[in-house]
């Protein structure tokens, strides 16, 4: 794994559990955040999601962003 993965889980770590902690995210929805949010920090520091990730990209709507 490299340096910018690594930094991009931690900090998507760091995110879900404020969001645990304030209630906006619950174990039972935690898979359904935690890919978007990871893509989406991982897009923001410079660094390229997984070639699987990179498919699941569709909004819960079904539009796409």
């Amino acid at each position: 794994m490299d340096k910018t993965t690594l930094q991009a889980l931690q900090i998507t770590k760091e995110i879900v559990v404020k969001f645990v902690e304030t209630g906006r995210i619950s174990p039972g929805n935690f898979a359904e955040h935690f890919g978007p949010i990871y893509r989406e920090v991982l897009r923001t520091i410079g660094g390229q999601p997984p070639a699987d990730a990179a498919a699941d990209t569709a909004e819960p709507d079904g539009e796409t962003p």
